[in-house]
């Protein structure tokens, strides 16, 4: 699929999500969907409607910035998604972005060094690379899945540990689809859409309405099989020099019950680590990623 197909694509679908009452307009009587009419976003974006068309259609594919900002400010586009647009428009073809699973003995070092702060490192398609001991204890029932997004939608323990899984759906696929504008040539990241598109109707669902959100802070609130209930602070940091790969932290707040919950996790997992050549290959960097 070409640029000018994507970046229609990406425009059509935004324009589904985007309500009259978002932007000031009357609802207008019965619609078909809920969303705005292809001549509502030409008029307000000002444009004409045959040059609007055209580009949803996927026919104009050299719009101008003061047409891509337009349609920033008509479809209420969020950072991410506004620099996914800008991607989808001004995309050139050119080397292909290399991806490397292998995580850096320096960062392995570092988290292991954590010893009161779960700590993964992701890939760009949200891969589970490395953990330390306490991101294992944490995030166990996850680590046979291999990928976050793949455990989220077709594991049903995830519906379980994650106590707002709809929030965690939308925005797990939100960070897939900034990564397919940052390469969409990456041939894993599109055999893991075709796998959970077949696997998972709400995957489907999700994937077309083109929402993009980069992940950089959360609250997330787990239920864990052994420790309970737990809200934890997650912040992601990308790691210089590899692309695509972020380190992701939890820390939960002093005097909070999760500091219970988390100090009850630290005191499991310290009992099980005996030799470290038997843990999981995860823990060392060594997980494989793409895996069917």
């Amino acid at each position: 699929m070409d640029s000018g197909s994507r970046l229609g694509q990406f425009i059509r679908a935004r324009r589904a999500a985007t309500t009259p009452a978002e932007v000031g307009l009357p609802n207008g009587g019965p619609r078909r969907t809920a969303g705005l009419r292809r001549e509502e976003v030409a008029m307000l974006a000002g444009l004409s409607e045959g040059y609007y068309a055209r580009l949803e259609q996927g026919r104009e594919k050299n719009p101008s910035d003061q047409v891509l900002e337009a349609l920033i400010r008509v479809l209420g586009l969020n950072a991410d998604a506004a620099d996914h647009l800008y991607r989808l428009a001004r995309r050139e073809s050119g080397p292909r972005i290399r991806h490397s699973g292998q995580v850096r003995p320096h960062i392995l070092r570092l988290i292991e060094g954590w010893s009161d702060t779960p700590a993964l490192v992701v890939g760009p398609r949200l891969d589970l690379l490395a953990a330390n001991a306490l991101g294992m204890g944490l995030y166990s029932v996850a680590i046979p899945d291999g990928n976050l997004v793949r455990f989220t939608f077709v594991n049903p323990a995830a519906r379980e540990f994650y106590r707002d899984w709809d929030l965690i759906a939308r925005t797990g696929v939100a960070a897939l689809r900034a990564t397919a504008g940052a390469d969409p040539t990456d041939s894993e990241l599109t055999r893991l859409v075709v796998e959970l598109s077949a696997r998972s109707a709400e995957f489907r669902q999700l994937w077309g309405q083109y929402d993009v959100q980069g992940k950089t802070y959360e609250v997330k609130r787990f239920r864990h099989a052994e420790v309970g209930d737990l809200t934890l602070i997650q912040q992601s940091f990308n790691i210089n020099g590899v692309a695509g790969q972020q380190l992701v932290t939890f820390q939960t707040e002093p005097g909070s019950p999760g500091e219970e919950g988390l100090a009850l996790l630290r005191s499991l997992v310290a009992g099980r680590l005996l030799d470290r050549t038997r843990l999981p290959a995860i823990a060392r960097g060594e997980a494989s990623v793409g895996r069917p």
